[in-house]
């Protein structure tokens, strides 16, 4: 689908359109960096201009004991309702780039009952990461160990960018590089690998996919039950419109009675 792909190359302009930052390696730090973007993109990035949610929900969790963080979760239960995994389907910038690497011509993995049973990591992720470290030990546990977007995005354009930083490397930027690197390449060979088993974001809004307004839809009264759908979907999905669907809309090529429609559900 041509329009999704411009519609994630306007998100991703649009979430880091401060192009000054590039140039000097300074965040923005604007009024409107406290507002929250849907998608995964950095706050460090020099170009962003919005907080990423997964971000924003540890800081805020880090501090809950003094104040609930009511903003942070609101945005992200209104994101839930109302958009569900559109967001990863339309508007998260690290999803374009896990899909332009996987235009690279190479062999590809396919999905198994292996892929479908590691897709389960990024809600155990969402709980110990997101949500039990900073509670618990006041850390934010996944943009500090783990969120290769931030390292992408953040880490590597600052530490270009700063000879200060650049004396302070240590072992963690070496892992965060590693896994960068670990996430680059199984993106290489397998479509969304990172989104498929690693991105609590993801995780989060795919527990929203029974109620979220925005979605393909299913006309029973045409689908004959061929399954063709799931079975050229290069994701995990067990049915259109599951907790694995990014509602990219894709498999509406591989319909042939018309059964599927990208619609606002009631």
């Amino acid at each position: 689908m041509k329009r999704r792909k411009l519609v994630q190359v306007i998100c991703t302009l649009l979430y880091n359109c401060n192009l000054i930052g590039f140039a000097n390696g300074k965040i923005y730090q604007g009024d409107i960096k406290g507002v929250c973007v849907p998608g995964l993109n950095c706050y460090s990035c020099p170009g962003a201009v919005g907080s990423c949610p997964l971000g924003s929900l540890q800081t805020a969790l880090l501090s809950s004991k003094y104040k609930f963080p009511y903003y942070i979760l609101g945005m992200l239960l209104l994101f839930g309702v109302v958009l569900g995994r559109v967001v990863c389907g339309f508007l998260c910038p690290f999803g374009l780039i896990q899909e332009l690497l996987y235009k690279i011509p190479t062999k590809k993995f396919k999905k198994n009952k292996w892929t479908k049973k590691l897709s389960i990591l990024k809600y155990i992720i969402l709980l110990v990461f997101v949500i039990g470290i900073p509670l618990f030990f006041a850390v934010p546990g996944f943009c500090k160990y783990i969120c290769p977007a931030g390292t992408l995005e953040g880490g590597v354009f600052l530490v270009a960018m700063n000879k200060r930083l650049q004396a302070l490397i240590g072992g963690l930027f070496s892992w965060k590089m590693a896994v960068l690197a670990v996430v680059i390449i199984s993106a290489v060979f397998m479509f969304r690998s990172f989104c498929r088993f690693l991105c609590p974001l993801g995780a989060f809004y795919g527990l929203f996919h029974k109620v979220s307004i925005a979605g393909m839809k299913v006309d029973e009264e045409k689908c004959n039950g061929c399954n063709a759908c799931v079975s050229r979907c290069k994701l995990d999905v067990k049915h259109v419109g599951d907790r694995e669907c990014i509602q990219c809309g894709e498999c509406m090529d591989s319909c042939n009675r018309c059964a599927l429609h990208f619609n606002l559900r009631k």
